[in-house]
């Protein structure tokens, strides 16, 4: 086990060239390889390397940066030089390095902040581990979005990265260091803030300069690649998402065998933003995927499953868990399975645990009034049914499932509203 935590310790030499040159017919894209000056954990000499390793200690990484050439390919012009955000990270904005970062430190920030482009100006906090968010929250203030975030999963959250869309100020400042997290990112740090986070001699502080622009990312394409084990490569357009309004979700409505089957029950404005909130965070979570909101905040989110039934499943039984969780975390101060393995032990009474057990059955995991989001259409009524049955009130997903007048007809026998948006939100 020495040896293990030795690696995750090391800082991997890598034997990737500085430049690297990708020609796409006679278009030319240019990249430097980014590093950093950074002292040594284990010695404080002043080091300077790219990514600390990548997925896995003994992977060797590398991040490169676009800085010459841009690319148009039939009539998509792609991102250029010169708007880096997680490749352009320098060591001025590395307010505090911590250590070397890691490939899931920088890809866990650049899916924050593809989460938070889709988002509002109001505060916001989005929360992500092993690149997908397990927490994300609006709020009237960036410490109440903070904690709506953290506290909508506390367990996933440790050793997180938390991505915020306005500076941090003191009592956010607090409340993030009072946690265990690997990275906090923001457009900006308030007078005294950045001394309160380094209290966490790890934390990786990044400051994102170009956070007033993020919006303009929403319309910019990038190439995305895959590599396959047997060398070849898969390039695609990265998606553009169609729904940035409430205006832009579409009726939901089917015709079947000559029958014209509707949604009976329009959304509120509350389910609109609520609808709106959940189907941006969506475009950062792994397919299948299935996801409940209410009033802007996550409840339960299922990711990277097979079946879309057994995703939703799963994101309800995390609601109810992580519902438990918090209530036990505010009325006893420690975690629902510290109390469960201290009731185990004898050293506490068992009715605490049914107490906050009876809380979260009755509240049916905060999943009642709130919203379900699907990244696909749902083929049968079974998952849409796993969500109605927990109390959840309306529905955005695709449409465009044979089934469709099914889904509908479940939605109006429980007096849910459903919404369509005519696009899927696929992430693999």
């Amino acid at each position: 086990m020495a040896e293990l935590k030795e690696m995750y310790r090391t800082v991997m030499d890598d034997h990737f060239p500085d430049n690297m040159t990708i020609a796409f017919g006679d278009q030319i894209l240019t990249y430097r390889k980014r590093t950093w000056k950074i002292p040594d954990d284990k010695t404080g000499e002043l080091i300077e390397k790219g990514l600390r390793y990548g997925e896995n200690p003994g992977q060797e990484a590398v991040l490169y940066e676009l800085v010459d050439g841009n690319l148009t390919l039939g009539e998509c012009r792609f991102i250029e030089p010169g708007l880096g955000l997680a490749s352009g990270v320098t060591e001025d904005e590395m307010l505090q390095a911590g250590k070397h970062p890691g490939k899931t430190n920088l890809t866990d920030l650049d899916n924050g902040l593809n989460i938070l482009k889709y988002l509002d100006t109001r505060p916001g906090a989005v929360i992500l581990k092993h690149n997908n968010p397990c927490g994300a929250a609006h709020g009237s203030t960036l410490t109440e979005a903070y904690d709506r975030a953290n506290m909508a999963d506390r367990i996933a959250a440790f050793g997180g990265c938390v991505v915020f869309n306005h500076p941090v100020d003191r009592t956010t400042a607090e409340l993030v260091a009072a946690n265990y997290l690997e990275v906090v990112a923001a457009p900006e740090y308030e007078e005294g803030t950045v001394e309160i986070l380094k209290q966490r001699a790890n934390l990786r502080i990044i400051q994102i300069g170009r956070m007033d622009k993020l919006t303009d990312y929403r319309t910019r394409r990038f190439l995305e690649f895959k590599s396959l084990m047997d060398g070849g490569l898969i390039v695609q357009q990265s998606p553009l998402n169609a729904i940035l309004t409430v205006d832009d979700f579409k009726p939901a409505e089917t015709t079947y065998q000559d029958k014209t089957y509707r949604i009976k029950r329009s959304p509120t404005e509350q389910e609109l933003r609520d609808l709106l909130f959940g189907w941006s965070i969506e475009q950062g979570v792994t397919s299948n995927s299935v996801l409940y909101v209410k009033d802007e905040c996550t409840v339960g989110i299922g990711t990277g499953e097979q079946d879309r039934v057994g995703v939703a499943e799963i994101a309800v039984f995390k609601a109810y868990t992580k519902y438990a969780d918090r209530i036990c975390f505010e009325r006893h101060a420690i975690p629902y399975k510290d109390l469960e393995l201290a009731i185990a032990k004898g050293e506490r009474d068992r009715s605490l645990k049914e107490e906050i057990d009876a809380v979260a059955k009755k509240a049916k995991g905060g999943l009642i009034g709130a919203t379900m989001v699907s990244d696909a259409f749902f083929p049968f009524r079974d998952g849409v049914d796993v969500g109605l049955k927990e109390g959840i009130t309306a529905v955005v997903q695709p449409g465009g499932s044979l089934r469709d007048f099914e889904v509908i007809e479940a939605c109006n026998e429980a007096g849910a509203t459903m919404v369509f948006t005519g696009q899927r939100a696929f992430k693999h």
